[in-house]
Formats: structure tokens, C-alpha cells, sequence
């Protein structure tokens, strides 16, 4: 197990006072100097109220939801704001030894999230029943699954289990009410047969997130058991390194999902708690979670990471209408939070987040939105995979079959109406489109040109950066100048490049209720 990486402020040291676990490296510090905030810290405790010039140093070392302060600290103008901005926690002295011992491990630096892949699913061989892949969205098993639970599918290849690891598992699913499943995990030992565990999870206990601490190291057989006759659909089974009760992928990241068992996710970061509210959607990635955090980090604003893990990397942020509610009531919630209005919300997203970006500013109507090889027309993305870009994005396919329903003209074009159908009923009068594209972009090629021309609204600013390629030959190219972007906006617009030494005295600067009571919340056990 990684370790853990404590930082300790207070008058006494707490590695003379707990028995730490073996995970834990807790430096104490009596005082905090710029020197020993170069060290990464993966968690942090207040014993005692923080110095007024030791607020900036810890605001650019600790990140949100892992600072943690006690009784001792008293909360003052600076340390009020520091909490808000760290979305601190408080904890008491008598909770401590405890959540040492066991709450410790789950703020690991390294968060990791996959899906395991559906080419690895097999059929049991005891199933007569029909069975039909839907490309790399779903196996649907049609048939009499018998009057008791029986196997019906299972993953070919084990998955590790480490002792003092617990893994969160979600198995995306749907079938007929006549049909019922379980959910079966058995652990054997590394290198033989030896059962160590076994553990079977029934539809009630499916409906919540299953976190596995497993009984030591070893290897998982994973398997879905089913009874009753009817149609039964696998689409995914996720499985991530597990925070247990402190978030998803990041300490705070948060988790919605539908009736239909899809998943968002979001991770919101105060940060100095000035406008704007810069809202970053991930784009298309096989390794789930959230993209661009130490960029948007380094903006020093509030930021709101986006991300979806359906289909192979993504499904472009599309859904049911409670889908799709999700990712509006995400960036609105903050905005709350924070007291912002709309002209103090910048939308972002490159490739796949492009579409997000641009879907939702349709709703929010940001300040400004900034496009790094935009796609609108996700229908002709798909459609290019025939002739222009054969084998280069097949996940597009999955795509139309699961947003069109349907592979040919008809699905395509239902799918390219969903996008234009918004963007045309949208006013973007107060709007500042910043966009950079690939001018010979086998994706969506004409993504830019038509955003100019179905803008239906007047006073908009537009404008854009055209370089050579094809849709992923200069990624480095289309970052920089979006990056470019991003802080020109922020310093002519928001007027954020003025200070040499940003973070020092916002907290006497006066703000619009800037996230009060946030230290006020207790922390969740």
C-alpha cells in the first residue's frame, strides 16, 4: 500500500501521541517556511490557529477536502477563509486516533478507475438462450435462465485485489422485471486455488456502489448469476481504487447516476473564491476520472472538473432528460455556492468535452466558452469512420447506436438535429466564443464554420485559431493556444493578473457571501 503523506501543525507532535499505522508519514511542523511546502501532501492538520503569512503557503500546498482542523483553531478572518477555500473539515480531538488509524488510507495520491473490458466477457456454457453484442456498449442474453440462480456470464481474467486496498465496483446493467441476477465475487490466494473470500450481491445491494475491502492479497473471480426468464443486458462492469466514504476518484469528487444506472461525476475547487467559475469537461478517455486537474488548478479560481465514464471513453454527455439534468444541476449547485451569476462562468473542454462544453452552455449561457478541437455533429463523426477515418475512432459507432438509435442516415442526422436543434434556440448575445481548430479534422471538420453559422444571435464574439492536421496531429498546438486563451480571459476580463502575490489578503477583500458556514460542516463519518 502507498503511503500516505501527513502534514502536522500545532504545538505538539502527534507521532509522540498516536499509534500511527505503517501508511502514515506525518511530518510535524511547529512553524510553516516556504521550504517544507515543496513536499507533496496528500493530507492536512490545523491543531493550532495558522499565522496570517502562513495562510498563503498552505491555500497553494493543500488541496481541497483534505485540510482538517481541531478545537484548538479559532477561526479568525484569514483561517475563515483559508477553510472556505480548502473546504475544510473539522474533527475532534477524541475522533482523531480513529480516523488515523482507519480514514487515512483512503486520501492515496494516485487515484486509478477503469472498466473492465467487454471483450473479456464470457457466456456461460450451461445458457441456451439467445446472446447478441451491441459492439462495445452491451451483451444482450435473451432466453430461460432457469428457476434458480445459475451462472450466466463472467470475466475471463481475474482482477487483483491488495491487501489494505478496497475497491469500489458499479455493474452497469438492465433487464426485464422477470428476470433476476447476483452479483458474485470469489477471492483465491496468488498462485493457487485456494479460496480466501466469497461474496455474492443481490439487486438491493446493487443499487449502491459495492466497496470491497478485500481479506488480504489476491485475485478476484467476477461472475453474474440470473434466474427467470427474459432479457438481460451487461453493459459494464467499473471498477476503481475506492475512497470509501470521501469521494469519487478525488477526495470530494461526486457521483450522480440515473434510474438507468449511468454515471456523472464532477470535483469542485473553490479555490480563491473569485470569479469566474471556470468549468473544465474531460474529454475522451479510457482511464476513468478527471481530466486536467493540475491545469485548471493552476488558474487559482474556482474550477468544476466534468466527467463521464459510459461507452469505451465517453458517450459525449448526452443522455435521458434526467441524464442530462445531472450536468446542469452540477454547474448551477456551484454556482450557488459560490454567489456567481452567468457572466462569471467560463465553460471548457477539449475534443469530446468540446460538446459538453457547448451542449450546457446552451443552458448556463456562460461569459465564455473555450473549444479546443470542437465536435457538434456527432453524427457525421461517426459517418467519417466509414470512408475518412477507417478504424481511427470506432467508439463513434457505439456512440450513434446508443445516442442515434440507429446506424444509418436516419440515426445521423437525429443525432447532429440533438446538437443544432439547441444551439440554433439559444441567445449567445452575451457570450465570447474562443475556439481553436484542426483544419483538416477527419472527425468533424466543419465544426467551426458551422457554429458561425448557425449562431442565430447578434454581439457575439467569436473568434478562432485554424491549424493543420487532422483531429489529433497537434494536440500539443490546440492545448497552448487554448491555455493561452484561458489566461487572457482571466486577466484582461476578470481582471486576475494585477497581483504578484495572488492568494495574500483575499480573505479582506470583500466578497458576495463567499461560501459561508463552509467550516462549519462537520465531517461526514
Amino acid at each position: 500500500m502507498e503511503a500516505i503523506h501527513i502534514l502536522q501543525l500545532g504545538e505538539e507532535d502527534w507521532n509522540n501521541i498516536f499509534a500511527l499505522p505503517q501508511w502514515v508519514q506525518l511530518d510535524y511542523a511547529a512553524h510553516i517556511e516556504g521550504s517544507l511546502m515543496e513536499k507533496s501532501y496528500d493530507m492536512c492538520f490545523l491543531d493550532r490557529s495558522p499565522r496570517e503569512e502562513e495562510i498563503p503557503l498552505l491555500f497553494r500546498a493543500i488541496r481541497a477536502y483534505t485540510l482538517f482542523i481541531t478545537e484548538h483553531v479559532e477561526m479568525d478572518e484569514g483561517t475563515t477563509w483559508l477553510c472556505c477555500s480548502r473546504k475544510a473539515q473539522v474533527i475532534a480531538t477524541e475522533e482523531l486516533p480513529e480516523f488515523l488509524a482507519k480514514e487515512t488510507k483512503y486520501y492515496f495520491a494516485r487515484p486509478y478507475g477503469g472498466k473492465l473490458q467487454l471483450t473479456d466477457l464470457s457466456i456461460a456454457r450451461g445458457f441456451e438462450g439467445s446472446v447478441k453484442w451491441e459492439g462495445n456498449y452491451g451483451v444482450v442474453l435473451e432466453g430461460d435462465f432457469g428457476e434458480e440462480f445459475r451462472q450466466a456470464a463472467f470475466w475471463r481474467y481475474n482482477t487483483p485485489l491488495e491487501q489494505g486496498q478496497a475497491v469500489d465496483l458499479w455493474l452497469e446493467y438492465s433487464k426485464d422485471s422477470s428476470v433476476s441476477i447476483s452479483f458474485e465475487i470469489t477471492q483465491f490466494a496468488y498462485g493457487g486455488t485456494e479460496e480466501i473470500a466469497h461474496w455474492s450481491f443481490d439487486e438491493k445491494a446493487l443499487q449502491q456502489v459495492i466497496c470491497l475491502d478485500s481479506m488480504g492479497s489476491g485475485a478476484a473471480f467476477l461472475s453474474v448469476s440470473a434466474r427467470g426468464s427474459g432479457r438481460l443486458c451487461l453493459n459494464a462492469l467499473h471498477q476503481r481504487k475506492s475512497r470509501g466514504s470521501h469521494g469519487y476518484f478525488l477526495p470530494g469528487g461526486e457521483r450522480y447516476v440515473s434510474s438507468q444506472r449511468e454515471e456523472a461525476f464532477c470535483y469542485f475547487d473553490p479555490g480563491d473564491l473569485k470569479p469566474p467559475l471556470c468549468v473544465y469537461f474531460s474529454g475522451y478517455k479510457t482511464l476513468q476520472g478527471f481530466e486536467g486537474y493540475y491545469m485548471m488548478r493552476g488558474m487559482g479560481c474556482p474550477y468544476l472538473l466534468v466527467a463521464e465514464p459510459r461507452l469505451e471513453g465517453g458517450a459525449f454527455y448526452m443522455g435521458s432528460t434526467e441524464y442530462e439534468g445531472f450536468y446542469v444541476d452540477m454547474i448551477r449547485k456551484y454556482m450557488t455556492e459560490l454567489g456567481f451569476t452567468a457572466d462569471q462562468v467560463v465553460l471548457s473542454g477539449l475534443s469530446m468535452g468540446t460538446y459538453g462544453a457547448l451542449y450546457y452552455g446552451c443552458d448556463i449561457k456562460p461569459y465564455a466558452l473555450l473549444l479546443g478541437k470542437p465536435l457538434a455533429s456527432i453524427g457525421n463523426v461517426a459517418a467519417n469512420e466509414k470512408h475518412i477515418r477507417p478504424g481511427g475512432f470506432s467508439t463513434s459507432l457505439d456512440v450513434l447506436m446508443y445516442q442515434g438509435k440507429g446506424a444509418g442516415e436516419r440515426g445521423i442526422q437525429a443525432l447532429n438535429d440533438k446538437f443544432w436543434d439547441k444551439f440554433e434556440k439559444t441567445d449567445w448575445g452575451n457570450t465570447k466564443f474562443a475556439v481553436s481548430y484542426m483544419l483538416e479534422d477527419d472527425y468533424d471538420r466543419d465544426a467551426y464554420q458551422m457554429l458561425i453559422s448557425h449562431m442565430q444571435s447578434e454581439g457575439v464574439e467569436i473568434y478562432g485559431k485554424g491549424l493543420h492536421g487532422r483531429h489529433n496531429d497537434n494536440t500539443n498546438g490546440i492545448v497552448s493556444w487554448f491555455l493561452d486563451q484561458y489566461r487572457r480571459i482571466l486577466d484582461e476580463d476578470f481582471g486576475r493578473g494585477n497581483e504578484k502575490n495572488p492568494e495574500r489578503g483575499f480573505w479582506k477583500k470583500k466578497r458576495k457571501n463567499p461560501g459561508r458556514g463552509f467550516w462549519k460542516r462537520k465531517r461526514k463519518k
